[in-house]
Parts: C-alpha cells; structure tokens; sequence
C-alpha cells in the first residue's frame, strides 16, 4: 500500500518509518536552500506565508514560469544536495519544528541526531527528475527571499503525491546512507583481505 504523508505531519504519521521505507507527500511543500537556512538561524527570520512547523521543506532549486495571467507555475524542481545544509539543518529542525526534510543523497550525524531528539525525517528525492518532479506540483501558491533569486527563494507550492521519497534519516536516528557506507567498507576490506 502507498504510504502518503499530508500535511501538516504529525509525529504520528512518521513515528514508524523507517530507514529505506518509500513515502509520498501531499499538501503544502515549501523550497528551502543554503541562504533560507541561514535567514532563520543566522537572521531569527521566519517565513511570514509558510508555516515551517509540522510542514516539508525541499532542498531544491527551481525553475519557475509565468503565464500569460501572472500566475507562477513550476518548469523543474530538482533536488540540491542536501549534505549542503548539514552545518544548520539541526539547529533548523530545533527552531522551526519541520517535520520532513526532502533533497538529495543523505545527511550526517548532528541531522540524525536532530530527527530522533525532535521528531523529524529526512527523504531522499531521485536526481535527475525536476520534470517529473514538477508535474506533482498542483499549484504554486506563493514565494517569499525573492531577493536570494530565483533558485534559493522559498517557493511555497501545493503537491500531490509528491515522489517517491525515500526515508533516508528516520525518527529513531538511524541512517541509511552512513549504514550502507559501512556496509560498503566491510564488503570491499573483505574483498580485499582475500
């Protein structure tokens, strides 16, 4: 069965992911990059039309139109390596009470820790999908930092089984890149010692 997580998530609705498990979102998704960290941590700044606690933020950068009404829609929404924001995700986490926490590749151990201590996860979204990624965006409802330009912006969009996910950090703490990583070491030192 399709595991789909609506906003706002609840601690409920991810208490028993775990590591690997493929997820869905549908609700309110709101892009969040390097500069958008720093405004909430560094500046004590909000979001004033995205409500950050209980909701989904996308490390992403996207590409967004306007058709012939003024209206915004999305071209291509890929993922940015989340490893990026690894210096402020936790102290985000702490502060902004997100709850889903969606881009590329894994996170590191002060993100794992922040998800068990404060009832988050983080997903992984396939590289090389913006197009698709964009179709599952419903509308996009708003922007706020448009003075950071237009890919580190925070795009405020409505998605609809937005996916797949996979949960990569989970609310226990455990880490599905950092386990395959050892996983990988043992295999190729075993290989090696033969």
């Amino acid at each position: 069965m399709k595991k789909i997580l609506t906003t706002p998530i609840t601690y409920d609705q991810i208490k028993d992911l775990n590591i690997g498990d493929t997820v869905y979102l549908s609700g309110m998704l709101a892009t969040c990059r390097d500069n958008g960290h720093k405004r909430v941590i560094e500046e004590d700044t909000m979001p004033e039309k995205f409500e950050l606690r209980d909701g989904a933020i996308f490390h992403a950068g996207p590409i967004v139109g306007e058709d012939e009404e003024g209206k915004n829609y999305m071209v291509s929404i890929g993922p940015t390596t989340s490893r990026r924001m690894e210096p402020l995700e936790a102290a985000f986490i702490e502060k902004t009470g997100v709850r889903l926490i969606i881009g590329k590749g894994g996170m590191m151990g002060d993100t794992a820790r922040a998800c068990k201590e404060f009832g988050a996860i983080h997903c992984a979204f396939p590289g090389g999908c913006a197009v698709v990624a964009a179709r599952e965006v419903e509308e996009v409802t708003d922007v706020e930092w448009l003075d950071f330009g237009m890919p580190e912006a925070l795009w405020i969009m409505k998605v609809k089984e937005f996916g797949p996910l996979v949960v990569s950090i989970d609310t226990k703490g455990n880490n599905l890149f950092d386990n395959n990583l050892k996983l990988y070491r043992e295999r190729l030192e075993a290989n090696l010692g033969e």
